[in-house]
């Protein structure tokens, strides 16, 4: 009976889980019209400095420089760094394109260091000790900024309580594949219901790393970029709110981005961040936790900072199942329906609401988004990633609860704006680790307890485990089928 017990409480901590993010979904929609008026245009706009940190980005740099160097503001007015810690050609590529732009007549400069001490918080450190601008805007390599973010931001640092402005993730490739598409909508969730929910409620949000602005002094006073954590974004957020900043979310200023194409890159970028906020809830809760904060605040900085320990519990849940299973056998219905189905609906119906809504808001916040209904049927696919990535994310968690710091692999970008482009033979991979094999075993194991549940008439079981089977086998196939593919290729060279 422990083994059952620990089913039931494992599963209804996820429940808890579940019900916050229903609260997230009912905060958006009694905030919609909170949205911020857009205040006029400064009398002198301020000095703006532009920092794009880089490491090894040959397919994206010039793209990413080019839209920068397009930006709608002041020319006498602006500075662009590019902080480039390459290793490769890249740092090439940028010295031309930035000689390039220098001719254009525009403030830029290529920074490149000699090693990568602290990763993109040294690099952006760095830059900020020689940067001109009161405001310092940020963008990933794999971003396209158009011309009027900074119209669009820099106006609403005239309060002075403002000290960071943050902007959403729209998508270039978002129907490249299944994968980008869930990728997408789970990045909806993110920007579209937990950012606005969170700001609109007066609780503590985050910068992403991109895509957004910095007062200096938020940044100065939250005590600056530091690299104990793989999230820096999120750990100087907590700490600059901390020291008295407020931020600002802005869900219509998209910036076009680059989603990860290859599953092994999206694993890693999903590691670096389930490891990251792991460790920057290491670091701050206790200090959120003793802050003269309201308690709805210090609430949602909770969840917010120790949600990823869902993917340990959904861990738990997939090696119970099936001892759970047999002890449960010849259960009353009335048992099933009183206490399995309330758990089973909280966990999985609240997933299900929760990125329904995001995708309806996205036809409403960002125009070209559009089509929200035809992003409904990839719905399933999302709940079952969402499961086969519990082991990935749980090594990530764990390893963030005893360890600081760690190398920063940032994902590889190869410049797939479209469907039909292939990426397969470019530079730049993802390590790859034996992590895809353990997805096998688990799809198996959850394809014989599904065929154990339908032998033993247990119908109710069916449809949770189909979630496990999908999102293993999914995780499984995307894993190892370009390893054959990659073999194959390398015997037809060698014969």
């Amino acid at each position: 009976m422990a083994l059952l017990g620990s089913y039931y409480l494992i599963l209804g901590i996820l429940s808890l889980y579940g019900v916050h993010r229903m609260l997230l979904v009912i905060d958006f929609l009694r905030t919609r019209d909170r949205a911020p008026k857009h205040p006029p245009a400064p009398a002198e706009w301020p000095w703006v400095t532009v920092q794009l940190p880089l490491y090894n980005e040959r397919y994206v740099a010039s793209r990413l420089i080019d839209a920068v160097a397009a930006l709608d503001y002041p020319r006498d007015r602006l500075e662009i760094q590019v902080l480039d810690d390459s290793t490769d050609e890249t740092r090439d590529l940028v010295a031309a394109k930035v000689a390039e732009k220098r001719l254009e007549g525009l403030d830029i400069v290529h920074l490149h260091r000699a090693d990568r001490a602290g990763f993109k918080a040294g690099a952006l450190a760095a830059g900020l000790q020689v940067a001109r601008g009161r405001l310092l805007a940020i963008f990933d390599a794999d971003f396209v900024p158009r011309p009027d973010f900074l119209r669009l931001t820099v106006p609403h640092f005239a309060d002075p309580k403002i000290g960071m402005v943050q902007g959403s993730w729209s998508h270039i490739n978002r129907g490249y594949s299944l994968l980008t598409r869930v990728e997408a909508i789970l990045l909806d969730g993110h920007f579209q219901i937990e950012h606005t929910a969170r700001h609109r409620t007066g609780c503590y949000f985050n910068f992403n790393g991109t895509a957004g602005i910095w007062r200096r002094e938020a940044i100065v006073d939250g005590g600056g970029w530091q690299h104990d954590t793989l999230t820096e974004d999120l750990d100087l957020s907590y700490r600059a709110q901390l020291a008295g900043w407020r931020f600002l979310y802005l869900p219509e200023v998209d910036v076009p981005s680059e989603l990860p194409v290859d599953v092994q890159g999206f694993k890693s970028q999903q590691y670096r961040w389930a490891k990251g906020s792991v460790q920057t809830g290491r670091k701050l809760l206790g200090r959120i936790l003793r802050a003269p904060l309201p308690l709805r605040a210090k609430v949602e900085a909770f969840v917010h900072l120790t949600n990823n320990a869902s993917y340990v519990l959904m861990v738990g849940i997939a090696l119970l199942i099936f001892p759970a299973m047999v002890l449960r056998r010849g259960s009353p219905i009335s048992v099933l329906l009183l206490i399995d189905l309330p758990l089973f609906l909280f966990a999985t119906f609240s997933v299900v609401t929760f990125y329904l809504v995001s995708q309806a808001a996205r036809k409403v916040d960002t125009p070209a988004g559009g089509g929200w209904r035809r992003e409904v049927r990839y719905l399933p696919a999302l709940l079952g990633m969402g499961i086969g990535l519990s082991l990935n994310n749980a090594r990530a968690v764990i390893s963030g609860l005893f360890h600081r710091g760690g190398t920063f692999h940032r994902t590889p970008k190869y410049q797939i704006e479209r469907a039909g482009q292939e990426w397969r033979h470019k530079a730049y991979r993802a390590d790859r680790s034996r992590l895809g094999w353990l997805e096998g075993a688990f799809a198996l194991y959850f394809l014989s307890c599904t065929f154990w549940a339908l032998r033993a008439g247990m119908w109710m079981s069916v449809p949770f485990l189909y979630l496990f089977l999908q999102g293993f086998s999914y995780m499984f196939l995307l894993s190892v089928l370009p390893w054959f593919g990659r073999r194959r290729e390398k015997r037809v060279l060698e014969g």
